[in-house]
């Protein structure tokens, strides 16, 4: 089965780790796996998005039309995506940053202050793990022991000193919806 899902913001919040984290914690499991990055000129602050393809066959195209899943992280994300996700499909809000909701009625919506959460935890750059720990608790697309027990590789060398804030991170954002649906 494929599953589609879409994370954005701005540049330097950590979007296209939060896609590569799942597209990683997937290969692990014997997924087949497509990640797409996509950012502007400007980086830090600029736009930027990531697609990513999860699926037990083959993926046909790394694109993902209408995903089942949308991750925005701050208002002009929400704007511009909100008309991407598929009927039915779920929608992932930084309520710290995103004062708006979705126009539609057709979509389930999951409201995590993952900014709030993180500076409460003292560094408000893992807001991003924060966020995809509740959408990995909601999509259940990997399992969180994947990524936790993988995180050095993942992560890599350079971020070998924030494992044990992103670990916890992780672990606070899957518990924070408490497995609703």
């Amino acid at each position: 089965m494929l599953i589609k899902s879409f994370f954005s913001g701005f540049g330097g919040q950590g979007v296209l780790l939060m896609g590569y984290t799942l597209a990683y914690a997937a290969m692990l499991e014997d997924k087949h796996v497509t990640f797409l990055p996509a950012y502007g000129a400007e980086v830090r602050g600029g736009t930027a998005h990531c697609t990513v393809s999860i699926s037990d066959e083959e993926i046909a195209s790394p694109v993902s039309s209408s995903p089942e899943f949308i991750t925005v992280m701050n208002n002009p994300a929400l704007e511009k995506f909100q008309n991407f996700i598929q009927t039915g499909g779920g929608m992932f809000i930084n309520t710290t940053f995103v004062d708006k909701r979705p126009l539609r009625g057709d979509i389930e919506v999951f409201e995590v202050p993952a900014t709030k959460i993180a500076e409460d935890m003292g560094n408000i750059r893992i807001a991003n793990m924060v966020m995809l720990g509740a959408f990995i608790r909601q999509s259940g697309m990997v399992n969180i022991s994947t990524i936790l027990n993988n995180m050095e590789e993942i992560f890599g060398a350079r971020l070998k000193k924030l494992l044990k804030i992103n670990h916890t991170a992780l672990e606070t954002g899957y518990k924070f919806l408490d497995g609703k649906k």
